[in-house]
């Protein structure tokens, strides 16, 4: 799927290194309204530009409370790095089903960035 035609998308850059964080896994969630649990949606890693496209397609997002949390422990394991962070999630509100979204992911070993970007 094209990374253009997900209306969630998320980028991941090393900042120790300043390239992307290739190789990472992540998992997409959703609070259930209902029963206040997280519903795993989509699990995968970020491609060679620290990237994860298509996270959810077209027409599949509504409001909601999301979650994306990154193994970010496993990510630096493989760089032969220790970290301070297991894993970072990000909890997001979507309230415009019809709006794109982008959760880039600023990391080093001993802190992380994140913010709305477009």
């Amino acid at each position: 799927m094209e990374r253009r035609s997900s209306p969630l998308t998320t980028h991941v850059l090393d900042t120790t290194s300043g390239l992307p964080a290739r190789g990472l896994c992540l998992r997409l969630s959703q609070l259930e309204d209902s029963d206040q649990q997280w519903t795993v949606l989509r699990e995968s890693y970020t491609d060679a530009d620290g990237r994860c496209p298509g996270l959810l397609r077209p027409g599949q997002m509504k409001p909601g409370t999301y979650k994306l949390s990154f193994d970010t422990e496993g990510y630096w394991k493989k760089m032969g790095q220790e970290s301070f962070y297991p894993y970072v999630e990000v909890v997001f509100n979507i309230t415009n089903e019809t709006q794109k979204f982008h959760v880039p992911l600023l990391l080093s070993p001993w802190s992380y960035t994140t913010y709305r970007g477009s």
